[in-house]
């Protein structure tokens, strides 16, 4: 595989650059060892493209966790506390799980505990690789990776989605970096307030976009919802 675009947010990749000097050639290189192909693997159910052998989103996880791992990236979560009440909310903030329990306690509130994952982390460095669900990009751009970053985890986030080139060749629920670079633009220059890495991947010898089918540039929400669900059922979020 190889890039096809980047955006950086916020000197996200200018960040990247100088103080963490080899990891965006880091980066670059795990993609160029993915074999897209070799990911090609789901054979499709969809009216459109019913029968054709088209990208699994879990073969291609598998083989970025591989190629990730190799250069000890680990996964990380954060678990933190919620209630009903927004000013202790806010007081919780910056304590540690255990105390945010406790000062939930001590105001008579019942905690409800949840956590936030991320696929790999180094060096105050989030990615998150994504052919999950088209729903969960956004998540990531203005959720997740705020979340750690707020928490003073992270000081970058790096978002690695498909081209549309290559996820016309997937099931319709994954996202594409076209839309993911349209949902952080139209939010203005500082939304999100965290610095982002928007990476874009394809296969070595994509199709070129204008050659794709006009339905394939048209986006079928209600079969998407349906495609997504059937992923996430099947564990393949990334």
């Amino acid at each position: 595989m190889k890039i096809g675009a980047v955006y950086s947010h916020l000197n996200g990749l200018e960040w990247m650059q100088v103080r963490r000097p080899g990891m965006w050639e880091e980066i670059e290189q795990i993609v160029s060892a993915i074999d897209a192909e070799a990911g090609r693997t789901k054979v499709s159910k969809e009216k459109t493209m019913a029968g054709k052998l088209l990208y699994s989103p879990p073969a291609l996880n598998t083989a970025f966790k591989m190629e990730f791992e190799k250069r000890e990236w680990r996964e990380a979560k954060q678990s933190y506390y919620s209630t009903d009440d927004p000013e202790l909310i806010r007081r919780t903030l910056g304590l540690s799980p255990k105390d945010q329990q406790a000062l939930l306690k001590a105001e008579g509130k019942v905690p409800i505990g949840s956590k936030t994952q991320t696929d790999f982390v180094r060096e105050r460095v989030a990615i998150e690789v994504q052919f999950g669900k088209y729903t969960f990009i956004p998540y990531d751009l203005f959720l997740k990776h705020m979340a750690f970053f707020v928490a003073n985890e992270i000081d970058l986030g790096v978002e690695l989605v498909p081209m549309k080139v290559m996820q016309a060749e997937m099931s319709s629920g994954p996202g594409y970096y076209e839309n993911a670079l349209h949902q952080i633009v139209r939010q203005g220059r500082g939304v999100p307030a965290v610095p982002l890495v928007l990476v874009g991947v394809q296969p070595d010898a994509p199709p070129n976009l204008e050659d794709l089918p006009e339905g394939a540039l048209l986006e079928d929400e209600e079969e998407a919802d349906a495609e997504g669900d059937e992923q996430v059922d099947s564990g393949s979020e990334a």
